[in-house]
Order: structure tokens, then sequence, then C-alpha cells
């Protein structure tokens, strides 16, 4: 009868503001199992009946499409009750009931939620520009819609106010009206004897639920969307650089997400999602988006001098640069410029080399210097050849954001 009456009460909601208000009293309960950090994405998932799985990819997604899916993760930590909980850990902190979470460690997400949603406007977090804004647009409709569709599915219950007991009377022997000794053993009112017991029918096997289109239209479109990001990339367009063409992916795969959790699909965009999250965090780490010039393997052998171009420069992929056959009569200088990849450069054994190699992010070799890891400094020096001052005089500069470098005598 309740479950109807909750029903009604959902599908039958006017408009924005009574959504919002049922579901700001039906919010969903952090469980205490099943959670991986604060049990925000379980309790989502729980409420209205989705993988919770899916709701931690969309945090994850929106983390780093824009920085608003932690901002998002705080709030939800701070305004959801825990399970068994009277209220939330906001609530609690403003003394309107108890929660299992400290006033302290309460205070101390209250402090850290504002830098993190600053940082999320401002575009200072993540690498598309205006990701924020999106995501919390996404985020909060998907949200909207839920509660609109299933909104009176998994209503959490209020936990019971602690009541008094009383002791229950016992009638005293004096008072006591039956007395089954007091009748002839024949006139005893004794049960019937139960009945063997029957085992219930096994119930029938579940339908079959039809197989969503969700997931496989959702990839097909996010393959559409990689493919012209890289075609423009190719062509020049310099805003079509590698994080901004996985931003575009990582959106498309959301909306399927999203989709997928009304239509009861989508559950393998996760395993695409996932790890071009990841990529996505590595490429917005090191300067990858500096880098221009497309995608794709350069290979290039100059013989003259005029021949070599002033700066080699590509997104992605890798580049080799052979220079031992430039003769030794006319200085060279170059730049080698790549996003990510691997840089190889061949210098003449008798050239006069000065040289400066940078990789945010990977190993570098150059000439016999060695470093490796990330933000490690640029290797900077001169090296002579086997035959010491002579030779080619070639001023070399190599820089690259993630992947290693190799500068070496051919």
């Amino acid at each position: 009868m309740s479950g109807g009456t909750d029903q009604n009460k959902v599908h039958g909601l006017s408009g924005f503001e009574d959504t919002v208000k049922d579901f700001w009293t039906s919010r969903p309960q952090r469980p205490l199992r099943g959670r991986k950090v604060a049990g925000v994405a379980a309790a989502i998932g729980n409420r209205y009946g989705l993988d919770p799985v899916v709701v931690r990819v969309a945090f994850v997604a929106a983390s780093v499409f824009g920085g608003i899916g932690l901002a998002l993760y705080l709030l939800g930590w701070l305004l959801f009750p825990g399970e068994g909980d009277q209220v939330s850990p906001f609530e609690a902190l403003l003394g309107r009931g108890r929660s299992a979470t400290s006033k302290a460690f309460t205070i101390v997400l209250v402090i850290a939620f504002f830098p993190v949603v600053s940082w999320a406007f401002s575009g200072s977090w993540g690498w598309f520009e205006g990701g924020g804004i999106i995501g919390l647009a996404l985020l909060v409709t998907a949200l909207y819609l839920l509660h609109r569709s299933r909104g009176h599915e998994n209503r959490p219950v209020a936990p019971a106010e602690e009541t008094m007991t009383y002791p229950m009377s016992t009638p005293s022997p004096a008072t006591s009206t039956t007395d089954p000794l007091g009748a002839a053993p024949l006139a005893w009112d004794l049960p019937e004897p139960a009945p063997a017991y029957t085992p219930p029918p096994p119930a029938p096997p579940a339908p079959k639920r039809p197989r969503s289109k969700v997931g496989i239209a959702t990839f097909g479109v996010a393959l559409l969307v990689a493919g012209a990001g890289a075609a423009a990339a190719a062509a020049g367009i310099g805003w079509f650089s590698a994080p901004h063409i996985i931003g575009l992916v990582l959106g498309v795969l959301g909306i399927g997400l999203v989709s997928g959790a009304f239509a009861r699909g989508g559950r393998g965009l996760i395993a695409l999602a996932v790890p071009l999250s990841i990529a996505g965090v590595v490429l917005t780490s090191v300067p990858v988006a500096d880098y221009s010039g497309g995608f794709g393997n350069v290979d290039a052998a100059p013989r003259t001098a005029a021949e070599v171009l002033p700066r080699y420069e590509q997104t992605a992929g890798d580049l080799r640069l052979d220079l031992t056959a430039l003769p030794a009569d006319t200085p060279v200088t170059t730049e080698v410029r790549l996003g990510a990849g691997q840089s190889t450069i061949l210098v003449p054994e008798t050239a006069d080399v000065q040289f400066e190699c940078e990789s945010s992010a990977g190993n570098v070799d150059c000439l016999g210097r060695h470093s490796d890891g990330l933000g490690r400094p640029a290797i900077i020096g001169q090296d002579l050849g086997t035959d010491g001052t002579g030779g080619l005089q070639l001023d070399l500069k190599v820089s690259q954001g993630a992947g290693n470098i190799e500068v070496r005598r051919g």
C-alpha cells in the first residue's frame, strides 16, 4: 500500500520544485558495505537501481573532464546521510541530529569543497575549458531524470526512534480462569498435528531481458567523434589536440552511460571509459596540448643544411631525424618538439653538438647523459665528438611532453 502511494507521489510531481523537494526528503543513504571511499556512488546506485560502477565512472569522467566530479562527490558526502544515521554530516554539524561522521572531519570536508569548486569553474582543472559547467549540467540533469523516473523505487526508511519498553504483566495463579488438568483427558483441546512439509515449487526462470542497443550506438558515435577529431588534428586545426579529442569521446561515452542507465544497457562502455579517463589524466599531467603538428610518425633525413627545417613538431607519434649525412661546412640549428611518443635524433660522429634535451614524463638519453621520471630538469651540454673540436657545428634542442628521447651518434 505504501509503495503504491510513494509511486503515485513521485510520478504525480507537477514540476521541478516538487521533484527537488521529494529528492531531498528521500535522499540516497551511503551504505556501510560496498563503498570505495565514502559510499556516494554506491548510495546513488542502490537508490535508483543502477550498477554503482556506472556511477563511479560518471564521477571519474566528470572529474577528469572538467573537475566538477570531485566537487559533487564531496557535496554528496556532506549531504547524504550514512546508513543508520539520523541526518547527514552537514546537518549534524548544525546540530539537527546524529551522524557517524565526526564534526571535525565534516569541517575538513567543507573547507576542501570550496577550492575544489573554484578550480572546476575557473578552468584550472581538467583539459577542457568549460568542462566544469558541462559536467555539472550533465550530472545534475541525469540525477533529476533518474528521480523523476525511479524515485519511487528503494525509498530509504528513516531509522527507528528509540522507544521505552515495559514488562508484560502475567496473570497470577489466583486469577487464572483455565485449568487444563481440571477436565477429563478426552476433553482437552489438543492442537491438530502439523501437516507434512511440502517444499514450494521452483520459481520460473526470469524472462531474458532484450539486449539494449545503447552501447552499440554510443560506441559508433564515439568512433565517429574520435575519427573526426583525428582528421581535424591532421589537417592542422590546433584545438583538436589529444586531450581535447579524448575529452569529446568521454563526453559521448558519458551520455551513453546515462542513457544506458535508463535503458538497462551500455555496461560495456565502462571498459572503454576507464582507460580513456586514465589516459586523460596522464595527458593532462604533462603539457602535450602545447605541441601541434598532427598525429603519426615522422622520418626525416636531410642531406644538406638547406633541407633542415628550423623545427620538427608533432602532437603524437614517433619522430626520427637523421642528420648524419650533413656536410660540415655549414652550421645547423634545429628544434624537435613532440607531444607524446619516441624522439630519435642521429648526429654525425665528428659533429660539435650544443644540445638541450627535456621530457616532462619519460627517459632521456642525450649523447651519454641520462635522466628519467616526471618533471626532471633539462639536460644542457656540449659534446665535441670523437675528434674533438672540428666538424659540423650543430645546435640542437629537443623537448617532449611524454615519452623517450634518444640523441646518439650514427
